[in-house]
């Protein structure tokens, strides 16, 4: 029986992801999760990696179980009682067989999330980045605009491995919302390439802190490898849904 998980976590203690030999990522603590349940190894497959810091509302995943063993809820109480504090099974349905977390994806949704005044609130210290200096909200909806659409978005994002990979991506909208002290991005798109929304903030921040024309930025963005070098820290960035 295939299960869909929807998973939350608060990615601050958390070495992404993906698998890793330190034990310490979501996917371990999901595997390991399953296997004090079922007999023998549960492969847990997710919709995308996120990174060590990164955070997710809705990360979908899913597994493949024992039929029959438990309802959907009982298997969210079970999973959650062998999961740390910082991870939560939110949902769980049964799919067909055919369903793959990552393969059925019909794209994501990130929101980076900037903190834009003098001091740090100290609540959301692991939620945003904090930006102490002043920000032309109208500079950074331009730039949003600029990176709206289909481009090849290599100069904004690094490379995973020294193989070929396809850097033609779309952004279907990149939305800007300020309250008060809080400034959000929000990013939906069919796929997002490795650092990708971390390093767009970050171009999008400096654009509207008037380090960066947006000539410039148009000009890095014909280029066919990394060009610019500053990624905006993992602790705003949130993976909110993956759409199906």
């Amino acid at each position: 029986m295939r299960l869909q998980l929807e998973v939350a976590y608060h990615g601050g203690s958390l070495n992404g992801w993906q698998s890793q030999a330190c034990g310490n990522t979501v996917q371990d603590h999901l595997e390991r999760a399953f296997s004090a349940l079922c007999p023998g190894f549960v492969s847990v497959q997710g919709a995308g990696r996120t990174d060590a810091g990164v955070h997710a509302e809705a990360q979908s995943a899913h597994a493949d179980v024992p039929p029959d063993r438990m309802t959907p809820r009982e298997w969210i109480l079970a999973l959650n009682a062998h999961l740390p504090e910082t991870i939560r099974i939110m949902k769980i349905r049964e799919v067909s067989d055919d369903f793959h977390a990552r393969f059925s994806a019909k794209g994501k949704i990130y929101r980076y999330t900037v903190w834009n005044a003098p001091a740090m609130h100290p609540l959301i210290k692991d939620r945003a980045w904090h930006v102490p200096g002043e920000l032309d909200l109208q500079k950074l909806q331009s730039a949003c605009a600029l990176f709206t659409g289909t481009h090849d978005f290599a100069a904004f994002s690094l490379k995973r491995s020294e193989g070929s990979e396809m850097t033609v991506r779309t952004i279907t909208s990149i939305e800007c919302e300020k309250s008060d002290e809080r400034l959000e991005l929000t990013f939906e798109g069919e796929g997002f390439l490795y650092k990708m929304v971390r390093i767009l903030s970050a171009a999008a921040v400096r654009h509207a802190s008037g380090r960066v024309d947006l000539d410039e930025l148009a000009s890095q963005l014909q280029k066919a490898s990394p060009a610019f070098n500053q990624s905006a820290p993992a602790a705003g960035l949130c993976l909110q849904r993956v759409i199906y």
